[in-house]
């Protein structure tokens, strides 16, 4: 298969995950998968997550930044082991799993006080009280999701951002999530190369045949929230977005999967079928998150070739969107318990 690498790559993300599909064992890539997808949706104006609906955050600047950082620290593994029940939370009438139940979750935190901007405030954040941050809205419900991940994640954020403001030598005037923003100049490259350097919770890489492989899905979508974020506020928001490839997650490549653009070997079909845990580092799950990107790089280059340019994170968008809603086409999502994703 011709992979063709676009130049730049600043991230390197697309250059890493390529020898990983060209050397795939489980997982291949369709072209005509692709491009019946491209020709579906050349016609679409291209789609941006939303910010403006009741339940993201939206305040001064810096919190609102503050707050997307929070979000994106942790936004991933919301799918039960609980048979038919799953982590949920409840605002203004009605319930939500899954991210929005994260976006309800941290909404109801700031609505009972807690300043989850504040990197102060969750450098000395115990167990205890992010298990009552995230805590479902019915008490019969599981919790969420790898709790002790969260948490340090959120430790880890608090006592990076306030690492990052000292050896800035910033003024106490300054906030330490304003001096990290302000820091990456108004790029979405600089940012997530800031954010996976700073917070090993973002730094999203594994081994591959002895290389490094790349894929910072949490830092990535975390630039693509905050652009959305700001804007909304009225900040100019961030350069660069087109440099973001797609967020390697479980349900984007469960669409591709639908779609044809992906297609898995019958062991790990019936593997993912069967809902068996896949584990996180191991050759399935690093081919399926590499075919995720490239399968959505794909579609970019062919809408590109239709002059119906789109970004691979608006495609994402767009996938990820599409699998809010079941379809009678729909196999399992592949199960991985990683906080990555």
């Amino acid at each position: 298969m011709n992979l063709l690498l676009p130049s730049p790559d600043p991230l390197g993300v697309l250059a890493s995950t390529r020898g990983v599909v060209l050397h795939g064992r489980f997982v291949r890539l369709s072209p005509d998968g692709a491009a019946g997808v491209a020709a579906n949706i050349q016609h679409l104006t291209p789609p941006s997550p939303a910010w403006g609906d009741d339940l993201h955050f939206a305040g001064d600047t810096w919190e609102t930044a503050g707050w997307v950082l929070v979000l994106d620290a942790l936004n991933f593994c919301f799918w039960s082991e609980h048979a038919g029940r799953r982590w949920r939370v409840a605002r203004d009438g009605e319930t939500h799993d899954g991210y929005w139940a994260l976006v309800a979750a941290l909404r109801r935190s700031v609505d009972e006080g807690y300043p989850l901007w504040d990197p102060g405030f969750l450098s000395q954040l115990d167990l205890q009280t992010t298990a009552h941050l995230l805590r479902p809205s019915d008490p019969a419900d599981p919790p969420i999701p790898l709790l002790e991940d969260r948490h340090r994640n959120l430790v880890e954020l608090g006592e990076g951002l306030l690492a990052f403001h000292a050896s800035c030598g910033a003024p106490a005037s300054v906030s330490p999530v304003t001096s990290f923003i302000r820091a990456g100049g108004g790029s979405a490259v600089r940012l997530v190369d800031l954010v996976t350097t700073w917070f090993s919770s973002f730094d999203d890489t594994t081994i591959f045949e002895g290389a490094e492989v790349r894929f910072f899905k949490r830092a990535q979508i975390l630039a693509a929230d905050l652009n959305a974020a700001l804007t909304a506020t009225g900040d100019p928001g961030l350069t660069g977005l087109s440099a973001l490839t797609a967020f390697a997650d479980y349900k984007v490549p469960q669409v591709l999967r639908r779609f044809g653009v992906i297609e898995y070997a019958e062991e790990l079909a019936a593997t993912i079928d069967a809902q068996i845990l896949i584990p996180a580092g191991s050759r399935k799950e690093v081919e399926i998150r590499a075919a995720t990107i490239w399968g959505v790089e794909l579609i970019r280059q062919e809408l590109e070739r239709l002059d119906r340019p789109m970004t691979a994170s608006e495609i994402d968008w767009a996938l990820w969107q599409a699998g809010q809603t079941t379809s009678a086409d729909d196999r399992p999502y592949h199960r991985t318990l990683t906080m990555f994703y």
